[in-house]
């Protein structure tokens, strides 16, 4: 058995994406599913022993805890155990995956993450629906980054960070992908990323649509899904 345990549900964003990097990356790990919806991570116990701020992801390298996605990205790179085409080691093009890392926490994440909870988990937990009026507000912050990856980090390359598939397309296809629940279809107004979408798809399989398949089943629209 791996000393590494990787805590996550594939209903969290950046557990797919680790998800998918460990998979592709062929790392050994042992799988500790967190029940997000049972609230698992809530306990005393998850906190004292697991991750001290009750989040997933998050893993245990034999003894070693750490959190959050992209420190644990970095550690593990640090370590050889990420291959140097999904994050490179060569500094100026580390540089550029690193850059998409950064932007997106407060850009792409943010507004995707919103308008998902929003529009679909908020009523689920509350029983109560947005007004239309914010529904339409956190839409148009959305669409604003949205537009920012299909006209800036998808001008001039197939793939974010150029002609490869790095840790940014990974992460921020988990991201997009999530909307998904939402009853929002990016591929209609934005044909970069539709096109770009099939690419990582097709890049990161099978563990794309493993890590997926919750997405897949909840929205009703499988990945071969036409407009």
């Amino acid at each position: 058995m791996s000393s590494l345990k990787f805590y996550y549900d594939l209903m969290s964003q950046p557990s797919r994406a680790l998800f998918i990097i460990f998979r592709l990356s062929g790392m050994q790990f042992e799988d500790c599913v967190v029940a997000l919806r049972n609230g698992e991570h809530l306990t005393d116990e998850f906190k004292l022993n697991i991750n001290r701020f009750q989040r997933v992801p998050c893993i245990n390298d034999n003894g070693y805890k750490l959190a959050e996605s992209v420190a644990i990205l970095r550690y593990l790179s640090a370590k050889g155990e990420i291959p140097e085409i999904l994050y490179p080691k060569y500094f100026a093009k580390q540089a550029r995956v690193d850059e998409f890392l950064e932007w997106q926490h407060t850009t792409l994440r943010l507004t995707c993450a919103m308008y998902f909870r929003t529009i679909w988990l908020d009523p689920l937990l509350t029983g109560r629906s947005p007004k239309e009026d914010k529904i339409e507000k956190l839409r148009m912050h959305m669409e604003r980054n949205l537009d920012i990856i299909e006209q800036v980090w998808l001008a001039k390359s197939e793939f974010l960070t150029g002609s490869t598939l790095t840790v940014a397309d990974i992460f921020a296809a988990c991201e997009i992908e999530q909307t998904r629940m939402a009853d929002y279809d990016v591929r209609i107004k934005f044909p970069k990323i539709r096109a770009w979408l099939k690419r990582v798809r097709h890049s990161c399989n099978p563990h794309y649509d493993a890590a997926h398949a919750f997405v897949y089943k909840i929205s009703g629209t499988g990945p071969q899904a036409k407009l």
